[in-house]
């Protein structure tokens, strides 16, 4: 039950280090474009089974494609994504050249990061609320006696204070890459 528990708000917090990855701070990452798609032989597939993705300066992520005809797909794929870079192509390799961040835009990523963390406390409370709602039923159902139902409660308590701290330096790591310049 601790155990079941404990797995999904693991997947909570695995769902927020991928939205998290997905926000940009003032270095390049590949992880960058982990959500784009890229149209290959009739299948959507994402852009690293079609390309090298490499980041040879901290504002700059080159991309070069395994096959010449790619390159225009790759472009058009970016330009319709939200990541906001507009690709820069040679006819080999495609550039795509990170902007410095204006201190609004920062404070801007940094408030996005906090409503995420926000909605990912909300998603752990509400597995902890589904675990203590399930030890009050075994009180009624299967006889579990009080003292054992009090334990398990506090068990998921913890658990969930463990589970909440972990959040919270995910979105200080994050927020410290974001204000970082």
């Amino acid at each position: 039950m601790l155990e079941s528990t404990e797995l999904r708000m693991q997947k909570s917090v695995a769902v927020l280090k991928d939205e998290l990855s997905r926000i940009r701070t003032g270095r390049a990452n590949a992880s960058l474009l982990d959500h784009v798609r890229i149209s290959y032989y009739d299948n959507e597939v994402p852009i690293n089974q079609v390309a090298n993705l490499s980041v040879p300066e901290p504002r700059m992520i080159v991309i070069s494609p395994w096959e010449k005809p790619m390159l225009r797909e790759i472009e058009k794929a970016i330009l319709a994504s939200d990541i906001g870079i507009t690709p820069n192509s040679d006819g080999e390799v495609i550039r795509l050249v990170l902007p410095e961040l204006t201190e609004e835009r920062r404070k801007e990523f940094v408030r996005q990061v906090k409503q995420l963390g926000e909605k990912t406390r909300v998603a752990v409370r509400n597995v902890r609320r589904d675990a203590n709602d399930d030890v009050k039923k075994q009180v009624k159902d299967s006889g579990l006696s009080e003292d054992e139902s009090k334990r398990l409660q506090e068990d998921i308590q913890a658990l969930t204070d463990r589970v909440v701290a972990e959040i919270d330096q995910v979105l200080d790591r994050k927020e410290k890459d974001i204000l970082t310049i």
